[in-house]
């Protein structure tokens, strides 16, 4: 897990692992940071790298500072900032008030630089060449926004979320919703999951550093539901077959304490659909 700095993209934070990790090591990271945000980067090594997805589910919780008053081309500092001429200057109840507007299942609309992909092209190429953006809500689920501290312009949030809210959205929606405007001057995410920033290294760890913070991948899995499966029935779905269950969704495997699969239940077989290796 690495602890991503300013200034910094997601690729360039993979290809200091593949660096520093032996050559032919597979690796991936598991959803993108903006490269003015800094913190939690979870990145899989070898087998891991199919649990990305599952990763990527997580609930992940970040801390921003936005600036009101303002907007931004990019909704962030990286952007076009345009001041909001006659700004009204809020009360802290009002920005908690608007704040708590924000939270729950909401149709959320992404900013027109990330990277998203419209027609096989990332939305922030797009944006950079002064093409229209045509990018659509998207349903995200925002568990909760606190206010930790507020000086007019700046706000300081604590935000809970699922995956693929953009935390840059919601400093904009705050803004509108004060109308005053507002972008993220400042952005790090805490954690993904059982994945603390604390816990992460630097981009410049050497490789024994590396290999000494590589996580089990059962802590991917965390939030699936498990079982626990004797040799024989993990030769068997090894080999392709199915096993009886009353389990339904995305299953983790498990030989004692280590993981040894993933499957889909259907309430009467539990099918594989990725094994990290063969039976014991």
């Amino acid at each position: 897990m690495i602890d991503k700095p300013t200034g910094m993209t997601s690729r360039d934070a993979v290809n200091y692992v593949e660096r520093t990790l032996p050559r032919g090591t597979k690796v991936g990271h598991t959803g993108t940071l903006d490269p003015l945000a800094t913190g939690v980067l979870v990145v899989c090594v070898g087998q891991a790298t199919r649990l990305a997805d599952d990763v990527q589910a997580m609930g992940k919780g970040y801390t921003a500072t936005v600036r009101l008053g303002a907007t931004s081309s990019s909704d962030d500092a990286d952007g076009e900032v345009t001041d909001v001429v006659g700004a009204p200057v809020p009360t802290r109840d009002e920005v908690e008030a608007a704040c708590a507007r924000l939270v729950g299942v909401v149709a959320q609309l992404p900013p027109q630089v990330s990277a998203l992909k419209i027609d096989g092209r990332r939305a922030h190429d797009l944006a950079r060449k002064g093409v229209a953006v045509p990018v659509q809500p998207r349903t995200v689920h925002v568990k909760s926004i606190a206010v930790t501290r507020y000086e007019w312009p700046h706000v300081e949030l604590a935000v809970e979320c699922g995956k693929g809210t953009y935390i840059r959205s919601i400093a904009r929606d705050l803004g509108d919703a004060l109308g005053c405007g507002g972008y993220v001057t400042a952005l790090r995410r805490m954690h993904v999951g059982p994945f603390d920033a604390g816990q992460g290294v630097g981009v410049d760890a050497n490789l024994a550093t590396l290999t000494a913070c590589l996580r089990p991948m059962a802590d991917a899995v965390c939030d699936l539901v498990t079982t626990r499966v004797s040799e024989g029935e993990a030769k068997a779905l090894f080999q392709g077959q199915t096993l009886a269950t009353t389990l339904v969704g995305r299953v983790a495997v498990f030989v004692g304490d280590t993981l040894y699969a993933l499957a889909e239940g259907d309430g009467t077989r539990l099918r594989p659909r990725a094994v990290f290796g063969g039976a014991k």
